[in-house]
């Protein structure tokens, strides 16, 4: 161990200092929703929750567990969430390990073409009509199939099969007799986790997270995914606040409205929270491999 200075000390202790304040912002919003959905909406309305519960209840849960159309939304939102992620990790999948092969011919000009697209796009309304024309309004592959593979995913993906799977091993394969898709199951793959890993937590999170497209091409409401649900009580909440603060119907609908906001929002994110833990030993070494390459 090599002794430290008096001000290497001094710029370590600030460097802790600054993490611990950096911690602190990040995770206090978290707890403080986590502490105003158990609170009395009245306490959180007149500022008095900071770390701590008071008057605890859970009526805003209650609520939201009794409401068949949150319910509903929550399960669409599960449901786009596991097809449109397994469709996103196979298309990404099926793009990248051939642009990653050099005996893949013509794949600096695939890959020119696709990062073309990242530059330029047709548009909303150009999208909105392609949609339309195949006849995808207000079902649930009008939010899964237009975005089902990302450029920039690909790239990832194709760069840490190029700089973590040896060309030997894909030789190797090939010279006993596997084809092209049993190297990429049997060989690729399971050498793959890392980045498999972070691409489906990019890509369970987009979904999870995704109402605009919803809000443009969905009108049965029997489709609608949980955020979107969760946007129309942020803005009926907000509506209510601005038109009748002083009437007591009106104040008792806007505190019911406020301790149904903070609880949403801990059911809307706690499926997230809880899947990060399990990818987590994988995500960094995945998104370094994946994004540097030499």
């Amino acid at each position: 161990m090599v002794a430290q200075s008096r001000g290497e000390k001094l710029f370590e202790w600030a460097v802790h200092a600054l993490l611990i304040f950096i911690v602190i912002i990040v995770l206090y919003p978290l707890l403080f929703v986590l502490m105003a959905s158990i609170s009395n909406p009245g306490a959180v309305m007149r500022g008095e929750v900071w770390l701590w519960p008071v008057d605890i209840t859970f009526s805003g849960y209650d609520k939201i567990f009794h409401n068949k159309e949150i319910l509903t939304g929550y399960w669409n939102t599960i449901v786009y969430t596991v097809v449109g992620t397994a469709i996103n990790l196979v298309m990404s999948i099926a793009a990248a390990y051939p642009l990653s092969r050099t005996d893949f011919y013509g794949r600096r000009i695939i890959s020119f073409m696709m990062i073309f697209t990242m530059f330029f796009s047709g548009g909303m309304i150009p999208t909105y009509l392609l949609v339309k024309s195949l006849g995808m309004l207000n079902s649930m592959w009008a939010l899964i199939l237009p975005g089902a593979v990302s450029v920039y995913n690909i790239l990832i993906m194709r760069t840490f099969f190029q700089n973590t799977i040896p060309s030997e091993t894909q030789e190797a394969a090939s010279i006993d007799g596997c084809s092209n898709l049993t190297t990429l199951v049997r060989i690729v793959l399971p050498l793959s986790l890392p980045i498999i890993a972070v691409m489906i937590l990019f890509y369970s999170v987009g979904h999870w997270n995704a109402y605009f497209s919803a809000m443009i091409y969905l009108n049965d409401r029997e489709l609608y995914p949980l955020q979107l649900f969760l946007r129309e009580i942020l803005i009926q909440g907000q509506m209510q606040e601005m038109l009748g603060v002083g009437d007591d119907t009106n104040s008792n609908i806007v505190m019911e409205g406020e301790a149904i906001k903070y609880a949403i929002v801990i059911v809307a994110n706690l499926p997230v929270l809880m899947l990060y833990p399990f990818l987590q030993k994988y995500f960094v070494k995945g998104v370094m491999i994946g994004a540097v390459k030499g």
